[in-house]
């Protein structure tokens, strides 16, 4: 069991109540000393004491184990990577006791850089004429995807009881969707020819409660398909609780966060946690193999990898990332300390990029950020629905990636050794990269006011 700590929670709770580390103890039965070491993270809390914080102050004990702290780590070494902060930076020791001691002005911290990264990519987007990134309802969805490390507890409850303990069969699931929905629910799932839904997937009609699914769809994102309206229409509360929880308002994102929400379900119905997390282990990670095994397809058995996040059941914390063959990020999960790019650009010295060059092989890949911190990464081509003949080259390519000590779990990584293979340096894009000298470098450092020097040409124009 992953150990749990409440130190700033805990000691909020007792500043709310204005009560001295002596009450508190008193209250719980224990030592004004174990208050102290709990405050202060040097001690994790155990169940009886979360019970009796429970029993005497009326909390949740989930909002006080609720494991912020965590993610804001990652998000303070993330953020501390920005070129501004060249020269002296905090180490994790003294990230740990800001968090310990100071967890709310560590939190204003985060919000001051988020809204300098932010000004910088509305000074960006002014600059090139376009859309202000900053307004994205995708950004938004990420956020909280985050703060969340990728799990949902709730959701995760709602699927396993989603068969009624009675799972059909895999080559069946098709079958007992559209009965499940014509039964419970009166929805009736039809197949459209493809010019007859142009553009378009799935629709569905709630006047005449049917739902259409395009003939464009495989017979893995059928399933998903009627998984994700399963979840959309009969646990529409459970899902307006979550987004109502994440305190997105705006109705765009908060559409797209029910949207993702319904997937998230849908992964959840089709590949059943502790069943999966079995799988993944015993086949070392090997999507191809999770996927056949469970009627999906690749880039679902590799998004569903990421949610294995349950406390006393955690698999490989992954971080997966989709572009298009334009280098545009698509799609982006996280549970690991990896920096995503927020905005796109991500570095074209990772191999999810050159991936479209062998479309549908693993490319294995061992990478280093600024930072030294380094991941183990494979990147494959997936293939999208296509409706007509000048369509069909509708290739993404998906990359998933662990910090590099987890490599040895991942069967992808047999064969490779981690002191002798290639490391290859990349940043989170170019903009904020402080690597001098790279031969991929599309934009100069926002940071780098250095003249280029007119005498050198060195491996880019911004390398003199």
């Amino acid at each position: 069991m992953q150990k749990t700590f409440i130190g700033p929670q805990l000691r909020r709770l007792r500043q709310e109540r204005g009560e001295t580390q002596a009450s508190l103890a008193k209250a719980l039965g224990i030592s004004a000393s174990y208050v102290n070491l709990l405050e202060n993270n040097e001690r994790s809390v155990s169940v009886q004491v979360l019970l009796k914080l429970m029993e005497a102050y009326g909390v949740d004990w989930r909002d006080l184990a609720d494991d912020t702290v965590g993610s804001m780590l990652s998000d303070l070494r993330a953020s501390l990577q920005d070129p501004i902060f060249t020269g002296h930076r905090p180490d994790l020791t003294q990230l740990r006791g800001a968090l310990a001691h100071a967890p709310d002005l560590a939190a204003a911290f985060l919000r001051l850089h988020r809204a300098y990264g932010a000004a910088l990519d509305r000074l960006s987007a002014l600059s090139q004429d376009s859309p202000d990134p900053a307004a994205s309802p995708e950004a938004g969805v990420h956020s909280f995807f985050r703060r969340n490390r990728n799990h949902f507890r709730e959701l995760e409850l709602a699927a396993e009881g989603f068969w009624d303990g009675l799972r059909p069969e895999r080559d069946d699931i098709y079958a007992a969707l559209k009965a499940r929905l014509r039964d419970r629910m009166g929805i009736a799932v039809r197949l459209t020819r493809v010019e007859d839904m142009p553009g378009a997937l799935r629709t569905y009609d709630e006047h005449r409660r049917e739902i259409r699914l395009s003939e464009a769809l495989d017979h893995t994102n059928r399933c998903f398909q009627l998984a994700h309206m399963c979840a959309l229409l009969a646990w529409r509360g459970l899902l307006d609780s979550l987004v109502q929880r994440s305190g997105l308002e705006d109705p765009p994102t908060a559409s797209r966060l029910r949207v993702e929400l319904a997937n998230y379900f849908a992964a959840a119905i089709l590949m059943p946690y502790d069943a999966f997390l079995a799988e993944a282990r015993a086949t070392k990670y090997d999507f191809d193999l999770m996927a056949t095994r469970f009627g999906v397809s690749f880039e679902q058995a590799c998004h569903r990898a990421t949610t294995l996040q349950r406390e006393g059941g955690l698999g490989v914390p992954f971080f997966f990332l989709r572009i298009d063959k334009g280098g545009n990020v698509t799609k982006r999960f996280n549970a690991t300390e990896f920096p995503l790019a927020e905005f796109g650009g991500a570095c074209p010295r990772l191999d999810v990029h050159t991936s479209f060059r062998t479309p549908g092989r693993i490319v294995p890949q061992f990478v280093e950020m600024p930072d030294g911190s380094r991941y183990f990464v494979v990147s494959r081509t997936v293939d999208r629905p296509s409706w007509f003949r000048h369509a069909q080259d509708n290739r993404l390519a998906v990359a998933m990636g662990c910090a590099i000590e987890f490599a040895p779990q991942i069967g992808y990584a047999e064969g490779l050794s981690v002191t002798t293979a290639q490391i290859t340096p990349i940043g989170i894009n170019c903009r904020i990269c402080p690597r001098s000298g790279c031969d991929q470098r599309a934009h100069q450092a926002v940071i780098d006011t250095r003249p280029v020097d007119e005498l050198r040409r060195g491996a880019t124009r911004f390398d003199g």
